[in-house]
This record gives C-alpha cells, structure tokens and sequence, in this order.
C-alpha cells in the first residue's frame, strides 16, 4: 500500500514503463540469478554483483545470460572500506543504476529463480528505489522451498552447498554470482522436473 502511494506521482525512467509493458502476458522464460553483495541488510548494503541465466525448455540457455560487476564507489567511500573485488575486478563494471536498469531489461517478465530469492529480490527492489523505480513484478521461486516443498521439510533451510551436495552437483573453487547461478539452474532443473512445474 504504502509502496503504491509513494508512486502515485513519481515519473518514472523510460526503462521502467517499458519493463510494466511486459507483464500483459505471462512468460515461459525462467531467469535464474544470484547477487554478491556487502552484507545482508537490504537498506544499507549494496549489491556487488549479479549473475543469472536464462532457463528456457528445460535447458539453461548459456548464450542468454547476464554478469555484471557494480562500481560501488560512493558506498565504499562513504563507509571508509577498500573492497578489492569492486576495484580490482577485471568484469566490465557498470554504475549501480546502469546495471539495475540492464538487469530489468534482461529479466523482462519472466518467472525469477533464486536461493533465498527473496533476499536477492529485496537487493534489486532497494537499488530500484535509489532510481525512482517502483518493485520488480516478476513471480519468483526459491529453490530452497521447492526442495523443502518436494521432501515435505518444514524446520530446516538448506545452504546451496547442501544442496549442490545432495545433488552431486561439482562446486568451484571460483565463488562468484554467476557460478551460483549456474549451480542454482542445474538444481532448478532437477527440482523443476520432480516438481512436475512446467
């Protein structure tokens, strides 16, 4: 409610109508994607980086995939901290609302598949805000759930290792937004199929 008052008289950027127009008619197009950010408060951190891939047909679509690396300089500044993964990465880095506004229009309208989604949702809807943006609309599925959903576990969360374990899905020793993205396509694949999801 309060999200739709905010907005009532806020012109928004041009990317963002585009992004509404969208959602006339449902997608078949699943992105999968994951963030790095400076910590776990949505107000007051920042994303570093996002990854994702598009599933579409019961295959990840390597060519339809997104990396992106924020120059997050103001928020470092501002906290007095040095962060070698923003300044030293050799990614194409982008401004935070040049890469929200890329991501919006990679994702469009299609189904968002996450660990812990809605932390990730939470990051993007937060950098969404500092643009004059209203929320994303995407439907969004947690493979954590889909997992606790399909064994019928209701007191327990699963890391992403966890689950990549009990999957005999092979980790990497490059930790990075897109390899968890990529391990989360391959478990959404799995779960998706034991699911019956279309």
């Amino acid at each position: 409610m309060l999200d739709w008052i905010k907005n009532i008289n806020r012109e928004h950027p041009e990317f963002w109508k585009e992004y509404i127009s969208k959602f006339d008619k449902k997608s078949k197009r699943f992105v999968v994607f994951s963030t790095e950010t400076t910590g776990l408060n949505p107000e007051k951190d920042v994303i570093l980086s996002i990854g994702s891939f598009a599933v579409i047909d019961n295959s990840i679509i390597i060519g339809d995939s997104f990396e992106i690396v924020i120059a997050q300089y103001k928020f470092f500044h501002d906290n007095g901290i040095l962060n070698e993964f923003t300044l030293e990465s050799k990614m194409n880095k982008l401004t935070e609302n040049e890469a929200i506004k890329t991501f919006i229009e990679f994702i469009g309208n299609a189904v968002l598949v996450g660990h812990h989604v809605d932390f990730d949702v939470e990051m993007i809807n937060e950098a969404l805000e500092r643009i004059a943006c209203g929320r994303l609309k995407n439907e969004a599925l947690d493979i954590d759930v889909m997992y606790r959903k399909l064994h019928n576990i209701s007191n327990k969360q699963f890391s992403l290792d966890e689950l990549c374990d009990i999957y005999k899905i092979a980790k990497s020793d490059r930790n990075s937004s897109s390899e968890d993205a990529y391990k989360i396509a391959l478990l959404f694949l799995k779960l998706k199929s034991r699911l019956g999801l279309n």
